[in-house]
Parts: structure tokens; C-alpha cells; sequence
């Protein structure tokens, strides 16, 4: 599916749902800014706006179509036999997570940032597009004066978006903490392993897409006006506090396995100490019943009219008298 805007320097909309055939004229015009929204585009779809009318160079439109690619971006200038504008191509990832699964699910948009154009491109409907549409469509906000002020409220949605995530993720830990202070079980070590690993991929997500915003927020690049920079700076300063999270989040996941960990080893500990002491405490009877059980000629015991009821009070107070001494160091 192609949304398409036209709009003029005032961030007014031209033109909306844009016939293809009509792109490159409008591209021409320097008057007005164009975006070009592709959601899970076909094939043909792909090769119209990305080759045919913007020109874009092959290795963008190949990173643009591979699925799963790190965040990064890169600047592209044209060469001899080249036919495109300078752009800027740019690869991040939104978030979400689901606590039913368990796992952060990534959404993966690409940017092909222009002059006076704007083309972003993803699999999945993202809310940070829609918001971003919304606020572009309202003529008293002006946001979509240019290119680069569309890319800064699109990279914001995004970063804003992973903060319910993370909420939601942090009710989780907590409930985790709780249970296995309650009732640890092999189910929660799973859980915690999971969770974990969700975390790390989150933070090998979140790495390389601080880094694409620093770039940003130094102002590296010459179709982020000067102006903007600080606002792209601000966008990095939330990523910054999202990554800090994400370690502290690690660190409690952490802790919340050596305490699994520890409670796993008392409860151990406790079986071992309870089967030591029923060893302990029957070891008496153990021994009177096995000494006086043993069938030979010379033992004296044997023909004794009361020996079965002295082996019996013997083995009683021998085995109170051991069960008493426990009690008394607290052993039990």
C-alpha cells in the first residue's frame, strides 16, 4: 500500500493519495515537499518509487528490502552517471512487547531522506507513522514545513513508543520477583531466562541505534538544518534514558536470579538437613535393633525372659534422648 503527501513550505497539504505517474512532477517543484509512505509494498511497488522515480542507489534499495538489517545510517551522494538527490538512508527499529509471549517484537522502518522528499518504508502498520500522519494532516501544527522535521517527529514517535514496552516489562520483573520469593519453580527459571534473553536483544537493538542518533544529534549531516539538531539531540537523550533502563533491568533480572538461585539452594539444603536428622535420630534404633537381631550361639541377651522389652525401652529412650538433644541446639 502507497500513502503519498504533497505538502508547501508552510507545512500546508497540497495533495494527498498522489497518482504515481504524477510523483516526478512534483518532485521537480522545489516549492513543495513530498512524503512517500510504502507498507508492505509489492515488488512492483518497490521498484517504481524506489528506482524509477526517485533513483535511489542500488545498495540502499537492497538494504531497504532485506528484512532484519541493524540500524545505521548513511549518506549518499551522487556520482557522474548518477540520477538521485543527496539523501540520507536510515534503518531503525520500533518496539513492542507482549507479555503473554514473553518477547519485544521489532518493526523495522526505512527512511529515505531527501531535500524536499521524505519516503519511508515497512512491513507492518506502525503507530509512529499513523501519529506522524496525523500531526502532518493538522494545519495549525506545520510539521511537515520540510523533510527533516517529518524524520524528527517519526525517530521521536519511535523512541516514545518503547516507553510502554518497557513499562510493561517492568510489571513483569516485578511480578517475577514476587513469585519466586513465594514459590520458585522451573517454570520461573524459564521465564527469567527468557526475559533475559528478550532484554539482551533489546539492547543489541537499542546499541546501534543510539549510535545512528548521536550522529544526529552532532549535527554530521547537511540535510539535518542546524535548527533541528538540537531536537535530534533530545531524541538521543531519551534513547540514552531507554538504554540506562534496559541495563538496570538486566541488573534486576540478575538479581532476581541469584535469588532463585539462593532459594533453589536453601530449599536443598533444607531437604538435606531434614533427611540427615531422621538418619540421626533413628540411628539408635538402628543400632540396638541390629546388634540385639544378630543370631548367635554365646550371646548371653538371648535367653533372657525380658530382653525383647529392655531392647524395646532401650531403643525409645535412646532415640528421645537424640531427638531432644536436636531440639535443644535447634538443629530441628
Amino acid at each position: 500500500m502507497i500513502r503519498s503527501f504533497a505538502f508547501t513550505t508552510q507545512g500546508r497539504l497540497h495533495s494527498k493519495d498522489i497518482q504515481m505517474f504524477l510523483m516526478p512532477t512534483l518532485l521537480a517543484d522545489t516549492n513543495l515537499f513530498l512524503w512517500v509512505d510504502l507498507e508492505n509494498p509489492t515488488p512492483q511497488e518497490v521498484k517504481f518509487i524506489l528506482e524509477d522515480v526517485f533513483h535511489f542507489h542500488p545498495l540502499s534499495v537492497e538494504d531497504c528490502i532485506a528484512q532484519n538489517s541493524s540500524p545505521k545510517v548513511e549518506e549518499y551522494s551522487p556520482k557522474e552517471d548518477d540520477h538521485f538527490a543527496p539523501y540520507l538512508f536510515i534503518v531503525v527499529h520500533a518496539v513492542d512487547y507482549s507479555r503473554t509471549d514473553g518477547v519485544f517484537a521489532t518493526s523495522e522502518l526505512n527512511f529515505f531522506l531527501g531535500k524536499n522528499f521524505l519516503v519511508t518504508c515497512h512491513t507492518v502498520p506502525l503507530r509512529s507513522v499513523t501519529v506522524t500522519e496525523e500531526r502532518c494532516l493538522r494545519s495549525n501544527v506545520h510539521v511537515a514545513r520540510a523533510p527533516d522535521r517529518v524524520a524528527h517527529t517519526l525517530l521521536d514517535s519511535i523512541v516514545e513508543n518503547y516507553k510502554p514496552a518497557l513499562e510493561e516489562l517492568a510489571c513483569e520483573l516485578g511480578e517475577l520477583e514476587q513469585q519466586v520469593l513465594e514459590r520458585p519453580s522451573t517454570d520461573i527459571l524459564n521465564r527469567i531466562i527468557r526475559i533475559k534473553k528478550e532484554v539482551l536483544h533489546l539492547r543489541q537493538i537499542i546499541g546501534p541505534q543510539r549510535e545512528v542518533l548521536a550522529r544526529f544529534a552532532r549535527g554530521e549531516f547537511k540535510l539535518i538544518r542546524a535548527h533541528l539538531v538540537p531536537y535530534y539531540r533530545n531524541v538521543y537523550d531519551g534513547l540514552n534514558h531507554i538504554s540506562e533502563e534496559t541495563q538496570t533491568y538486566m541488573d534486576s533480572l540478575t538479581g532476581v536470579l541469584q535469588v532463585y538461585l539462593n532459594m533453589s539452594s536453601n530449599q536443598t539444603g533444607e531437604v538435606v538437613k531434614f533427611l540427615t536428622m531422621v538418619t540421626a535420630i533413628t540411628t539408635p534404633m538402628m543400632m540396638i535393633g541390629t546388634w540385639y537381631g544378630m543370631n548367635f550361639k554365646d550371646i548371653p541377651e538371648t535367653t533372657w525372659a525380658h530382653g525383647y522389652l529392655w531392647a524395646f525401652s532401650l531403643t525409645c529412650v535412646t532415640t528421645l534422648a537424640t531427638y531432644l538433644y536436636f531440639k535443644r541446639r535447634k538443629w530441628l
